[in-house]
């Protein structure tokens, strides 16, 4: 009798260890089609780079260079150049900006978050209402009163309008609130009890715990702001950044197709990195992770 209740355990045993590897087979084939469905694009845009021009329009399309040449990449830097501005300074540009805007939303939106999520003030519920309506909202829809506002403060070409609309990011702002909200109050009371103030507290004992948050919102911000584009806020060469001349190569005509899937190569190269390098912080972030009571 025990022989037989044993056995019938081992077969349920064994049919639940079936259905998990079972599962666990399909989870992982949907998983595989889907990042290859979303590693596809950056597939073909580095081929398109690589065809020559007669290949590009071939119909049906082809998912290969049937002759490979880097001449598209020459064709950038030479058409580049005929803009009077060198393709070094497109190049400095974005990473300028990206730098500028990057380091300045990981700044303000630490400190904002902190006050948001351990600060007790008037207004505390109603101005978080506020920012998560804000995610709802594309810059889109406030870019006429942006732009207003620039050329009163005679910011048009300049740096500036590509910096500062930039720095204010309700998404960062709100991933960061969520992860210091994380933080246990009996930490900063403690700090407080020590003699240390909210300025002292944010940046040597709260922020420190946030590395996992300040990757994600480095990342994000990154890719914000490495994509901007400034054609409509900015008419000089010399301050245009690499995205815009992308999509002035683009708009050139067919004969220019090459050239912009090469400068957008080139334009794909460090937000790949950045992620790559930072992918565990975010992993950790998206796992919810911090410090608990």
């Amino acid at each position: 009798m025990a022989a037989a209740v044993n056995t019938a355990k081992l077969k349920a045993s064994n049919k639940q260890a079936g259905r998990k590897v079972g599962g666990t087979v399909a989870i992982f084939i949907f998983l595989s089609l889907l990042g290859l469905f979303m590693l596809f694009p950056i597939y073909l845009t580095v081929v398109m780079s690589i065809k020559p021009v007669e290949e590009i329009f071939i119909f049906p399309p082809k998912l290969y260079a049937m002759r490979p040449t880097l001449d598209n990449f020459k064709d950038m830097f030479a058409v580049m150049h005929q803009n009077r501005v060198p393709f070094s300074r497109y190049v400095f540009n974005s990473i300028f900006v990206t730098v500028t805007v990057t380091v300045a939303q990981c700044i303000f939106a630490s400190m904002a978050a902190f006050v948001l999520a351990k600060c007790r003030f008037p207004g505390n519920k109603f101005i978080n209402g506020i920012i998560v309506v804000a995610l709802l909202y594309q810059s889109n829809v406030i870019y006429i009163m942006q732009y207003i506002v620039m050329a009163k403060l005679h910011m048009i070409d300049t740096y500036w309008a590509l910096i500062l609309p930039s720095i204010a990011s309700p998404m960062g702002l709100f991933l960061m609130r969520q992860s210091i909200g994380q933080v246990p109050d009996a930490m900063i009371e403690a700090a407080k009890v020590d003699g240390a103030g909210l300025f002292r507290i944010c940046w040597q004992i709260v922020m420190p715990n946030q590395k996992p948050a300040l990757m994600t919102l480095i990342i994000f911000a990154f890719q914000a702001a490495w994509n901007i584009q400034s054609g409509t806020v900015v008419f000089q060469e010399q301050y245009k950044t690499l995205t815009t001349v992308a999509a002035q190569a683009a708009s050139a005509g067919l004969a220019r197709a090459g050239v912009a899937m090469a400068v957008s190569v080139f334009t794909l190269v460090p937000p790949i990195v950045i992620f790559m390098l930072a992918q565990r912080q975010v992993i950790e972030t998206m796992a919810h992770s911090g410090i608990k009571d």
